[in-house]
């Protein structure tokens, strides 16, 4: 391609509407263009990104066995229905575009495809002979998020990866899940990108397991747990750990205080002179459940602790059948407004005892009467504790669980992993943090979907058996910006050999020079015809709007036709490094064959 037929518009300033280096560069080196909130344009150099990207994803997927379709982006809500996801995904988490048509029929834009995949199952899998069998596609999917931000990262409309499978048990569906954990293991390398496979939460795709792919990056907005011997990396969501020991309570008898302004505590273990790991923290919380049903949570937890907000929607959501409900809709800390509309009194906020009168709620039909009493597993072994005393300015020492108060029934593990824990497979390895972009997620279903939408298989003894089902993502749009994320300096994108663009750029200095522009053809169409990928700048513009140019959208070598070339040689420059060499002519297609051959095996 030559620059000058190609649109191709590059911007000197940061954009305003973007907030990191690659949503920042993709805009300036004419990759994307912003068409609305969440929406962008995939302009020619982007595109060729993408389809690099994809034939890689696609290549892997296709060594396994598993075969490509494309499934419809509308959906009927009935399928949703099925699932029992419709109202999750069109209410609870509201990412589902949904639509009425003409005929008074609701359809979605599909966010993802388990309902269809399955319902396809349903029709067409009839007999264990025909499993195990693996779908998957490449397709743009629409979530409706809330605040789409950092350009492809987290926008409305988007290009997946996503794959499905079906067996006849689990054991069948681990094999494939190992396969894609290989399989997605190879596509990152191949894209030339750092990563960490970490244990992840299954979120609303549900299902026994699952592991993220992340692409690390400091820009990334998950954070990432790991030991440095190699054995333990997870989500911060899912990551488990063993806290620091607590230390030793100095208060030995049982009594009430004043503490005033004390609500943090911080400024309670300054005024009380001990450490937060002899404290415990009451946090208030409120779920709404699908049935419309508030119940109100309170969690004890050790004081150096935070409630991981995952954990606990994992665990009122176990809870559900509690209050003759399906799933949880939303979780949140009540607001004042939230308060006023279920408390019969003030709350002591901050000051907060574990057992919390159940008359601060009021009688009313669609609030549970009682709160909901969990105990963090970091709270359970404390003595002579301190504690709030539901009383605004006072606080309890000396406090002890079965004395002064009722250890709750439900002990559970909420509690948010954090850098510096001991690791549980080995207290000598404590938990180290990085920073990652989700670029892929695979996931065990199991039987969740095909027992909520009746597919079933016969199997080899004639009985009728739910199928087990995997399902495996990749986000190849956000491979793409992450790949950018990852690797950039001040001048501009670094893209990777297997997923750049073009390979090389020939920059000619001065297109008036007749020297300068017969070389640069030749070798233009020579290293195209080679199998090098390569642009021409034959724009009339000074060479160093050039250099920059070639700079910013990261080709990952650049030729220029210059002074040399009365030695027979050429400059070439590689981007990564900025290291420049004066080469021979005819050794530009070996030595750029060669260095390509070398990066893309």
């Amino acid at each position: 391609m030559r620059l000058s037929q190609m649109l191709f518009v590059t911007l000197r300033e940061d954009p305003a509407e973007a907030e990191i280096p690659s949503h920042k560069l993709l805009l300036r080196a004419g990759y994307i263009r912003r068409i609305g909130s969440g929406i962008y344009a995939y302009l020619p150099l982007m595109w060729r990104v993408l389809q690099k990207v994809s034939q890689i994803v696609r290549e892997e997927m296709n060594a396994t066995g598993a075969q490509e379709c494309l499934l419809p982006q509308i959906q009927p809500a009935e399928l949703w229905r099925d699932s029992g996801r419709w109202d999750t995904y069109t209410k609870a988490e509201g990412i589902m575009f949904a639509l009425i048509d003409r005929q008074n029929r609701e359809l979605g834009l599909g966010p993802t495809h388990e309902e269809v995949i399955t319902a396809i199952a349903r029709e067409m899998i009839r007999s264990y002979r025909q499993l195990p069998t693996h779908l998957y596609q490449i397709q743009t999917k629409f979530r409706d998020e809330i605040r789409p931000r950092f350009g492809l990262m987290r926008g409305r409309e988007f290009i997946m990866k996503d794959g499905y499978s079906f067996h006849t048990d689990e054991e069948s569906l681990k094999k494939t899940y190992q396969d894609m954990d290989k399989a997605y293991r190879n596509m990152l390398k191949r894209c030339g990108l750092a990563f960490r496979a970490v244990e992840a939460d299954s979120g609303a795709i549900g299902g026994s397991g699952s592991q993220e792919f992340m692409i690390l990056a400091d820009a990334g907005e998950d954070e990432i747990l790991y030991t440095e011997d190699g054995k333990y990396s997870a989500n911060v969501e899912k990551a488990i750990s063993m806290p620091t020991e607590a230390q030793p309570s100095p208060f030995k008898v049982y009594e009430k205080l004043e503490t005033p302004e004390t609500q943090t505590i911080a400024t309670l273990c300054t005024v009380m002179k001990c450490s937060p790991t002899q404290v415990v923290k009451n946090v208030l919380y409120q779920a709404v459940y699908d049935n419309g049903m508030t119940v109100l949570v309170l969690v004890n937890i050790r004081g150096d602790q935070d409630v991981n907000e995952v954990k606990l929607q994992n665990e009122l959501e176990k809870l559900a059948h509690r209050y003759q409900s399906k799933t949880l809709m939303a979780l949140s800390v009540p607001d004042a407004d939230s308060q006023n509309k279920w408390a019969s009194k003030p709350l002591p906020l901050g000051y907060i005892a574990p057992d919390l009168a159940d008359d601060y709620i009021q009688s009313l039909q669609d609030i549970a009467p009682k709160f909901l009493r969990l105990v963090d597993k970091t709270a359970v072994p404390l003595t002579n504790f301190v504690t709030g005393a539901s009383e605004n300015g006072y606080h309890v020492v000396g406090a002890n669980w079965g004395e002064q108060f009722p250890l709750p029934e439900l002990v559970v593990d909420v509690r948010k992993a954090m850098a510096g824990d001991r690791s549980l497979h080995n207290p000598n390895q404590t938990l180290q943090s990085a920073r990652g972009i989700e670029a892929g997620h695979i996931f065990q279903l199991g039987t969740k979907y095909s027992q909520a939408m009746g597919a079933t298989y016969t199997s080899e003894q004639g009985e009728e058996l739910p199928l087990y089902m995997g399902c495996y993502g990749v986000g190849v749009s956000r491979v793409a910006q992450a790949a950018v994320e990852q690797s950039y300096d001040q001048d501009g994108i670094i893209w990777p050999l297997a997923i750049a663009p073009y390979h090389a750029i020939i920059s000619v200095p001065n297109i008036s020079d007749s020297k300068q522009m017969e070389v640069a053809e030749k070798l233009y169409q020579n290293l195209n015809q080679a199998g090098v990928e390569t642009l021409l700048d034959d724009r009339n513009e000074r060479a160093g709007v050039k250099f920059k140019d070639a700079d910013l959208i990261g080709i990952p070598y650049r030729i220029v036709t210059g002074r040399s070339l009365k030695e027979g040689k050429v400059e070439l420059v590689e981007r990564a490094t900025h290291q420049s060499q004066e080469i021979a002519i005819e050794q530009v297609i070996s030595t750029l064959k060669n260095s390509l051959e070398t990066a893309l095996n």
